[in-house]
């Protein structure tokens, strides 16, 4: 990819269809150069004018004086091809076309590839088609052509896919302070990822927040996500339209329970990133992630585990803080004694000296008492981030706003002593004042607009980083999976052959084989000894259970031979579902033996997400009712899968929960980690294994999907 640097830092600066008409996306762009107080050399493009709010025009792009930087093209979409293939030929840095009209639309398909293939040509990086520009603060350019306020540089960057979020949050005011935003639109030549990678590398970015509607290549974004590990930059990203799974996985359970929504926020979570549901919620995750003492150091000064602690003057809002923590799944650990001593002699009488902490108004504009509370919970040795919830109403003014500022005076300072992290919260998003909340920022105290949005941000601000050399081993597998890939669509295994190909693999499987007719059944079911299950087998056939295909727990030869006529001579049965239009011809009988009773999990994996992935879950008939499931980006180990089972909700039922015997929890993650190697050493497109029974004695696959690749 060529040097995103010209266009994030531009020196110089060309506006294709230059106009004073307002309205117009170049006569905004020219206004907001101003406005932001752009140092550089700005031309005007227009094949008549001569001047343009004060700028010298030139007829072309091909007359420029010199090579620039940045060219804003603010032309209609049927001569943006042309000045693309000028700007390259020129020399210049890169591109923004503003322009709609291009690949979102069937006319527009053919421009767009003309603009793409003139772009590359010149190596020439655009940002767009059908987006609102650049901005960077730090430059004091603003390539960008819609509303904008100047305002002082922060440490957050924006990549969007949507101009208008990016708008909105240019616009908001919440103590965000922003460094570059980017408007990608299209992404016809540069995408997400390449702003990512970009943005990772510039000098004093702590953070980026990622506004996707399509995932784009999977290897690309390991890579870029690689990137920011490496540099310490934080990530939050949303990502709107959940798609539909893949053809393979939509075939199979592991569509409903982890489609390709799920796989993109694995590996978002896996490269150390922060899952925002709404816009809202992205600023804010953004905006504590760029703030350098605001993570947990994962251990508080006397060594022990930590949690979060609380800090409010409402009992009201410690209900509802403890209430939202359990609900995220973070620890409020109980203050220890000395801490509790201490508070009780600072604190009146009517406060609650407890985890959370309502240390009462009574104390309110108390600089020195609530800088002392703060410190003392932040050394209390079972906690390594406290939470202040701090509501600052709008328009105060005299004594009473001289209150407030005490508090948020007490609360800078006691953040300052305590060896912990401190974060703000208000109780209410519109509560959070911007010039005190950006006042914080800078004292090194992430300030957030919302109780539950406060209690999101501690939760991903405990996350560990991601680890950069697992990112770029899931980007280099995704690589040559792809590689592999000849888009074809590959072909179900009947079940025997599915079980043939994971025996071989050394995945565990129930000893069983195909009866050549009923007398035949009855003697595999002598050999087996009972019970025995009875399924009929052929291709196509993807659930049994509903197609009534299969016979369990039989447990004599009679029975044996009784279930083998009627699944043969029952021809309906061997029809698949309505939505599963493969012809299943001349079934075969597979005798097996039944496996010892356990819990049922579902493991699968799949190739066709945003990189190939493994999902483990509750399985058996539940899969699609719970859908309690975790996905794991491939390749992943047997001590990983382990981690996995052990987050699930179920994992009780495998651990000896409620006094039950504790199963093989490592052979069922080691069966797991066969699977996901199988799918990438063979290049298959989707395994499932539902259910896979996991006992005492050990784990087994007793049935099995197996859809091929291009490579098998």
């Amino acid at each position: 990819m060529a040097d995103l640097g010209p266009l994030l830092h531009p020196r110089s600066v060309a506006v294709v269809g230059a106009t004073s008409r307002p309205g117009a996306y170049a006569d905004e762009t020219l206004r907001n150069l101003k406005r932001m107080g752009f140092a550089g050399r700005v031309w005007g493009v227009h094949p008549t004018r001569k001047r343009v709010h004060g700028r010298v025009c030139v007829p072309s792009v091909a007359d420029l004086p010199e090579p620039v930087d940045a060219v804003v093209v603010a032309i209609p979409a049927a001569g943006v091809p042309e000045v693309i293939e000028q700007a390259g030929a020129r020399g210049c840095g890169g591109a923004v076309v503003y322009g709609a009209g291009f690949g979102e639309t069937p006319d527009g398909v053919a421009l767009e590839s003309a603009l793409r293939e003139a772009a590359a040509r010149h190596d020439l990086p655009v940002c767009g088609p059908n987006c609102d520009g650049i901005v960077s603060f730090p430059a004091r350019a603003a390539i960008w052509g819609d509303a904008l306020l100047p305002r002082e540089a922060g440490h957050v960057a924006i990549v969007s896919q949507s101009g208008n979020v990016a708008v909105n949050a240019l616009g908001s005011a919440r103590g965000l302070r922003l460094h570059t935003v980017i408007s990608c639109g299209n992404q016809a030549v540069v995408d997400a990822s390449d702003w990512l990678a970009a943005l990772a590398e510039r000098e004093g970015v702590r953070s980026i927040a990622l506004f996707l509607e399509a995932e784009g290549e999977g290897a690309r974004l390991c890579e870029a996500l690689a990137r920011c590990a490496d540099a310490g930059v934080g990530v939050a990203v949303l990502k709107v339209g959940a798609s539909a799974a893949g053809a393979s996985a939509a075939a199979a359970h592991t569509g409903a329970v982890a489609g390709d929504h799920a796989a993109f926020r694995a590996l978002v979570e896996e490269a150390g990133g922060a899952w925002a549901d709404d816009v809202h919620d992205l600023l804010e995750l953004a905006k504590a992630l760029a703030v350098p003492g605001a993570r947990p150091r994962g251990r508080n000064p006397v060594g022990a585990a930590g949690g979060l602690a609380i800090l409010t003057c409402s009992g009201g809002d410690s209900g509802l803080g403890a209430d939202e923590a359990e609900r995220l799944g973070l620890e409020l650990p109980a203050l220890a004694p000395e801490t509790r001593e201490r508070l009780s002699a600072l604190l009146p009488a009517a406060a609650t000296v407890a985890n959370p902490l309502d240390y009462t108004a009574l104390i309110w504009g108390e600089v020195q008492t609530l800088r002392d509370t703060i410190a003392a919970v932040g050394e209390d040795p079972g906690i390594d981030q406290v939470l202040v919830f701090y509501d600052q109403p709008p328009g105060l003014e005299g004594p009473i706003r001289e209150s407030w500022d005490n508090v948020r005076e007490g609360i800078r300072a006691g953040a300052a002593v305590s060896p912990v992290p401190t974060l703000v919260g208000s109780t209410l998003p519109e509560l959070l004042d911007d010039a005190s909340a950006w006042e914080l920022v800078q004292a090194d105290v992430a300030a957030v607009a919302g109780l539950r949005t406060a209690l999101r941000c501690a939760a991903a601000l405990r996350r560990p980083p991601g680890d950069a050399a697992r990112l770029r081993e899931i980007a280099g597998r995704a690589n040559r999976v792809a590689a592999g890939a000849s888009g074809t669509p590959g072909v179900w295994l009947d079940e025997a052959s599915a079980k043939t190909m994971l025996a071989t693999a050394g995945i565990r499987v129930p000893p069983g084989q195909i009866a050549r007719d009923e007398d035949d059944a009855a003697e595999i079911f002598v050999r087996l000894g009972r019970p025995v299950a009875l399924k009929l087998v052929a291709e196509g056939l993807l659930h049994k259970t509903e197609a009534g295909a299969l016979v369990l727990g039989l447990e004599d030869e009679r029975d044996v031979r009784w279930a083998y006529r009627d699944l043969v001579r029952d021809r309906s049965a061997t029809h698949p579902p309505p939505d599963h239009h493969a012809a299943v011809e001349q079934p075969q009988v597979l005798v097996e033996a039944m496996a010892p009773p356990g819990v049922e999990l579902l493991v699968s994996a799949r190739r066709d997400a945003v990189v190939p992935v493994l999902t483990v879950g509750l399985g058996g008939v539940w899969t699609e009712v719970f859908r309690d499931a975790v996905v794991v980006p491939l390749p992943a180990d047997a001590q990983r899968v382990q981690r996995a089972l052990r987050s699930l909700r179920a994992a009780p039922l495998l651990v000896g929960g409620r006094n039950g015997a504790a199963l093989d929890v490592s052979g069922a993650a080691e069966l797991a980690a066969q699977v996901g190697a199988l799918l990438l050493e063979q290049g298959l497109e989707l395994i499932e294994l539902n259910p896979v029974i996991v006992s005492s004695r050990g784990a087994v696959a007793v049935d099995a999907l197996v859809r091929t690749g291009a490579g098998p």
